[in-house]
């Protein structure tokens, strides 16, 4: 009999979690489009931890790390999904004249993983700092100085990368163009 109640338990435990994964799914599906709402609550999400670190006076550590992956979340953010100096060794390249094939750029971390991933970085770090024994004592204003440091000289070394190879990973939106004669004087109706 305790065979199928612990049977029981167990299937009904798998069937909760499978329930909660389609949920869960079904929120991210739906929020995909509403950029600007996720990211006003990654924003949330992240005042909230910084006032518990702030209130708790501690958890420098877990912060310093934190900044170290997002950091790391950046440059996959920033970089191109095929890296043109990778690309320049196999004899394919970026297009360098007018009539070169266009490419578009394409990220090796989409805006929708690079979203997800911080936000389930502050959480994990705001969970983190309910345990006391991850409260390692340092002297934070060092690790601030050398994470200020690290992200310098890695976005230096990005935006070279950017400039040596001639792309923009930032989405401006549609480019327009404007006639010099207007529709209206023309002659033309317009419906």
């Amino acid at each position: 009999m305790e065979g199928s109640e612990n049977d029981g338990n167990v299937t009904l435990i798998a069937k909760w979690k499978t329930e909660f994964s389609r949920k869960f799914q079904y929120f991210l599906d739906r929020s995909t489009p509403h950029t600007m709402e996720r990211w006003l609550g990654t924003l949330a999400v992240a005042m909230i931890y910084v006032l518990r670190v702030y209130y708790v006076q501690g958890f420098y550590v877990i912060s310093y790390g934190l900044g170290i992956y997002v950091l790391n979340l950046l440059i996959g953010f920033l970089s191109p999904k095929v890296d043109p100096e990778l690309e320049a060794l196999d004899g394919a390249s970026l297009p360098t004249k007018g009539s070169d094939e266009f490419k578009p750029f394409i990220r090796r971390l989409p805006e929708f993983k690079f979203w997800y991933a911080i936000t389930k970085a502050f959480v994990v770090a705001f969970v983190l700092t309910f345990f006391s024994m991850l409260d390692v004592p340092v002297f934070w204003p060092i690790l601030l100085c050398y994470w200020i440091f690290l992200f310098f000289l890695t976005m230096k070394r990005q935006i070279l990368h950017m400039i040596k190879y001639k792309y923009v990973p930032f989405d401006i939106g549609k480019q327009r163009y404007t006639n010099k004669k207007s529709a209206s004087s023309s002659g033309t109706p317009r419906n």
